[in-house]
């Protein structure tokens, strides 16, 4: 029997797994990966404006609508595993506590690959904090040492997904993803997220436009691959080949 192919997302708040990384979710789900996504916050003060403006909103009832926006998200997306770990926002903090649980959660679901976001982000620092410890977890659970007689990690690329204003961000795509065939899903996880509405129209264009990128990088406008929706990547550590 073929062994269980797994991928890891480490979002920073509830809503950021949909935005930038759904079509990858989505696609990878229906390739017969298990996809674990670690929500490390709600968002529930920060990117919850929408529902703070409503008479009488209270802290939790702001999580408990940003929890039910995230399942209903990766129930469209094929998650097979949504981990909410509830660390607050604004600023997204960590411990070793809070730090050992994650590296527990990369050792369980043994990524083939991990996908975070980019690593700096002026206009939002929960952010480059959450790929900042995703880079140190992955380390700690590559460590023999750590907890031993555990089975170890391998060495999973890291993919950085895109940030919400690219071209502030120092982010730079290396890789093209066609989403197309599962965009209808990604979409329908967008509409999920009811407390970002303004987001909806801005991530399906960011899709078109990576998808333009995927066409010409896969041959060009004489040859390359008609696409219609793409999510581009950018990854921190060398692929090794045997080819180019």
């Amino acid at each position: 029997m073929a062994e269980t192919k797994t991928a890891l997302v480490i979002s920073a708040h509830a809503a950021d797994f949909v935005w930038r990384c759904g079509g990858a979710i989505a696609l990878h789900a229906e390739l017969g990966y298990e996809v674990t996504v670690v929500c490390l916050s709600f968002g529930e003060r920060g990117e919850s404006a929408k529902l703070w403006k409503q008479p009488g909103m209270t802290l939790q009832r702001v999580k408990d609508a940003r929890r039910e926006e995230a399942e209903h998200a990766a129930k469209a997306l094929g998650v097979h595993d949504l981990v909410c770990m509830d660390l607050g926002d604004y600023p997204l903090e960590m411990g070793r506590p809070e730090k050992d649980r994650l590296v527990d959660v990369i050792r369980k679901v043994q990524p083939s690959f991990m996908l975070s976001h980019s690593q700096y982000d002026p206009y939002n620092t929960d952010h480059m904090y959450a790929t900042q410890v995703a880079i140190e977890c992955r380390m700690i659970a590559q460590a023999w040492g750590h907890n031993p007689g555990e089975t170890v990690l391998g060495a999973p690329q890291l993919y950085l997904f895109e940030p919400h204003q690219t071209e502030q961000m120092g982010w730079k795509p290396d890789t093209f993803l066609d989403i197309t065939s599962v965009w209808e899903k990604k979409r329908a996880a967008i509409e999920c997220m009811k407390g970002q509405e303004h987001l909806w129209e801005f991530y399906t264009r960011v899709a078109q436009n990576r998808a333009n990128h995927f066409t010409r990088n896969s041959g060009g406008q004489a040859s390359g691959r008609a696409c219609k929706y793409a999510e581009g990547f950018q990854s921190i550590f060398p692929r090794t080949v045997d080819e180019l």
